[in-house]
């Protein structure tokens, strides 16, 4: 059902500022580690940032695709949510520092954490 003051839906808009906060956050850490580190600290950049918006993504895939029909059940798919995207979290950050010999840990984990942040301070932000 859309905000009838602004005609936005009330569940979209959080999720692009979220994600568009966080595009902004590993780009700028991108091209800083591309300043530093060259063509492997931007792509490491990219990497620590992009293993949040994928996580993000899928969260909001699996409560999307929910139907609960009572908080009990709301509760449910919120911690099923939660979890796969830890489980992606965990197995993203696995895959990248074991199969990218070159990644550029300071900018990797920076992208990471900056990202997570951002996240936060996103979603405290009223309109």
């Amino acid at each position: 059902m859309p905000d009838s003051v602004s005609g936005r839906s009330p569940f979209r808009y959080p999720l692009r500022r979220v994600a568009g906060w966080q595009l902004i956050a590993t780009g700028i850490i991108a091209v800083g580690g591309s300043i530093g580190w060259g063509w492997h600290g931007a792509l490491s950049g990219l990497l620590g940032g992009i293993t949040n918006l994928a996580a993000g993504a899928v969260y909001a895939l699996v409560v999307g695709l929910a139907n609960p029909a009572s908080a009990a059940g709301t509760v449910v798919t919120a911690f099923r949510a939660e979890a796969i995207k830890i489980l992606l979290i965990v197995v993203q950050l696995w895959l990248v520092l074991t199969m990218y010999a070159d990644v550029v840990h300071a900018v990797f984990f920076a992208a990471f954490v900056v990202t997570v942040l951002v996240t936060q301070a996103a979603i405290l932000i009223r309109d």
